[in-house]
């Protein structure tokens, strides 16, 4: 970084990027049933719509995070932005719901580019007693975009029509562009020259391709193939990193730097744990209180807007305290969330629902910033990319697996049929179970939290 770079301008475009990835995600959930009438998409196919943007996205995080080490990251951040903004175009003059499909598949390359590299930039450029705050403030962003995607995604889509979702990026990725030519100096490469290892990237992405495909389908013949598949994919990927001179992901920082390693095992833990809780609870709200799609949402809504709320303060107090406590206490927290939902009936008041979910935002909050921290703090800066893109797939990967387990338990309790009155009592059943299950794997990470070991 040289000297005229201005710490703050980075923040900000670091954090307004943050925005745009989540907003788009969960705005787009909203408008699937919009498009699937208008394209004429079965179920299956319109899932591909969400599907195929989070698989890009993960198989890419850690190999993009490798090339920006070495080619800069504010050169692929850049191009990163240029491949959202476009694809986000492409999307919204999209003549098919096929045509649709793959632009979210390049949108979700470009989002990859964005969120590792912004990441890793934030780490270069602010020194170590400010990078708690800065990484809060980023998060915040995160969570902000999740917030805000389900109302503002539904009033674009109910006054504007659904392509207008895709159609806010566009302005807002270009100015981000301009800003970054104009104003930000100097780049940031610490691997500078080193080779780029094509082949293992390819062995990881196809496995984990495999991997969270099979997931999705847990309750399959095809989904367990898929999962043996690719771990037999990892497995070889493991094999050939260890031995090639210049690995696209450094296998043997796994067992040198326990920090990172279980730092990136509790970021997989926590999300694994918890990404399904909205969903179930959606389905709660509305098929055993019978509250509207819009009531349920403003319910829900208190979850982020706690975790925006507090991911500033709780980055920046990891600044001063200990990472790893300040995280475990958030995964403490959120584990009490957890179980306080596990009892849940019909005449569950909705005021005990919110103050779960408001305990839920708080140890979100509590964990991911400071988590984040300790994996960014302990690796060195040649390493900020693909730390980056570690930790964004140790995300998408336990999104998948929560959705994993909750799809696995309603296929055993209440299989294919649909959800009515009549089986309300089995769908009780499985979003109890589903807790159960959640609650246990949070107490685990709060173990894994504990014994990474001291950042400082």
């Amino acid at each position: 970084m040289t000297k005229d770079t201005p710490k703050n301008l980075v923040l900000l475009i670091a954090a307004v990027a943050s925005f745009l990835t989540p907003f788009m995600g969960s705005a787009v959930n909203v408008a699937l049933p919009v498009i699937g009438r208008q394209f004429g998409m079965n179920a299956i196919a319109l899932s591909w719509v969400a599907t195929a943007y989070l698989l890009a996205a993960a198989i890419c995080l850690v190999p993009i995070g490798r090339l920006a080490d070495i080619h800069g990251r504010k050169r692929i951040f850049s191009i990163g932005l240029v491949v959202y903004t476009s694809s986000s175009l492409l999307a919204a003059v999209a003549p098919s719901g096929w045509f649709l499909i793959a632009a979210r598949v390049v949108e979700g390359a470009g989002a990859a580019m964005i969120f590792g590299t912004g990441t890793a930039i934030l780490m270069s450029v602010f020194p170590p007693q400010e990078r708690g705050r800065a990484l809060g403030i980023n998060v915040a962003a995160v969570y902000l975009g999740l917030s805000l995607g389900p109302t503002l995604g539904g009033l674009l889509t109910q006054q504007l029509g659904w392509r207008s979702i895709f159609l806010v990026n566009v302005p807002l990725g270009t100015l981000i562009f301009v800003l970054i030519r104009a104003m930000l100096h100097g780049e940031w490469a610490e691997a500078r020259g080193e080779a780029f290892d094509l082949l293992g990237s390819l062995l990881y992405g196809t496995s984990l391709m495999a991997l969270l495909i099979g997931v999705t389908r847990l309750s399959t013949p095809l989904g367990v193939a898929l999962i043996v598949a690719g771990m037999g994919g990892i497995a070889l990927f493991v094999l050939w990193e260890l031995r090639t001179a210049s690995p696209v992901l450094d296998i043997r920082i796994f067992r040198r730097n326990r920090t990172f390693a279980l730092s990136n095992l509790a970021a997989l833990i926590n999300y694994s744990a918890t990404f399904g809780v909205g969903f179930l609870m959606s389905l709660y709200l509305q098929y055993i209180k019978g509250l509207t799609p819009q009531q349920a949402g403003l319910i829900l809504v208190a979850q982020p807007v706690v975790q925006a709320l507090f991911s500033p303060l709780t980055g920046r107090l990891s600044d001063r305290v200990e990472p790893r406590l300040v995280a475990s206490a958030g995964m403490a927290i959120t584990a009490a969330g957890l179980i306080s939902l596990t009892r849940l009936d019909a005449a569950t008041p909705i005021e005990r629902i919110v103050v779960s979910l408001v305990l839920l935002g708080l140890g979100f909050a509590l964990f991911s910033s400071p988590n984040l921290n300790a994996i960014m703090s302990s690796v060195q800066r040649r390493f900020y990319g693909v730390a980056a893109g570690t930790q964004g797939t140790m995300r998408l990967i336990g999104q998948n697996l929560s959705m994993g387990i909750v799809t696995l338990v309603f296929a055993l309790v209440i299989g294919q049929a649909e959800i009515t009155p009549e089986n309300h009592p089995q769908f009780l059943v499985s979003v109890r179970t589903d807790l159960v299950i959640l609650s246990t794997l949070c107490v685990v990470g709060i173990l894994a939290s504990l014994a990474r070991g001291k950042v400082r």
